[in-house]
C-alpha cells in the first residue's frame, strides 16, 4: 500500500531556500578558508585568506539577497554569522601581518 504522504502534492522548493543552503555552505567554507575549522574534504587546517574573503563577500551578499524573506530571529542570527566571519579574518589578517 502507498504511503499517503508520497502521494500529497509537493510545494516546488523556493530560491530563497537554496540560497540558505549556499548560505550556510558558503559559511562553512569560510571558517575552513580562515583555518579555524578542519577543510572536509582533507580533514586538516588549511589557511588561505585570499579564498577566505572571496567566501565571505559571498555569504554577505546571499544573506543581503534573503534579507526580506528573514523574520527578525533568523536575520538577527545570519547578520551576528556575517559579523564573526568579518571579525576573524580581520583578526587572521593582523596576524600574517605581524
Amino acid at each position: 500500500m502507498a504511503d499517503n504522504e508520497s502521494q500529497q502534492p509537493r510545494e516546488p522548493i523556493s530560491v530563497y531556500s537554496h540560497i540558505t543552503m549556499i548560505l550556510e555552505q558558503m559559511a562553512a567554507i569560510s571558517w575552513q578558508k580562515l583555518g579555524l575549522q578542519p577543510d572536509i574534504m582533507s580533514g586538516a587546517i588549511h589557511t588561505d585568506l585570499a579564498e577566505a574573503k572571496v567566501a565571505i563577500d559571498l555569504t554577505t551578499h546571499l544573506a543581503d539577497l534573503l534579507e526580506s524573506q528573514l523574520d527578525d530571529e533568523d536575520r538577527r542570527r545570519v547578520q551576528g554569522l556575517i559579523r564573526d566571519l568579518r571579525i576573524n579574518y580581520v583578526q587572521k589578517n593582523r596576524e600574517v601581518e605581524s
